[in-house]
């Protein structure tokens, strides 16, 4: 292999390995941070955009929820007001495959 294209490959490796090791925002360590009271924005700098948005707004009070999956791990995050009011971690566990 030229010098060239090994440089070029080990380069492609370390990025992929990089980005490998970087891990998904939807972690345990993650939804500990998010604390009542804090904003959807400061929530979204955390977990990045949520993969399922619900929103209502009644009397001049607005609620919804917001949802990040990767896998079989969820983050649940009810909003009033724009502020966190309660949030849920779920992890499925693994269906058993039919034989």
């Amino acid at each position: 292999m030229p010098p060239r294209q090994s440089a070029r490959t080990a380069l492609a490796l370390a990025a992929a390995l990089f980005l490998g090791a970087c891990g998904s925002k939807v972690s345990l360590e993650n939804f500990e941070r998010i604390q009542t009271g804090m904003t959807q924005k400061e929530v979204v700098a955390i977990l990045g955009e949520p993969t399922e948005t619900s929103a209502i707004s009644i009397a001049g009070v607005s609620g919804g929820m917001a949802s990040w999956q990767d896998g079989a791990t969820v983050i649940s995050v009810q909003f009033v007001n724009d502020k966190v009011q309660a949030k849920q971690l779920s992890r499925e566990a693994a269906r058993p495959q039919a034989k």
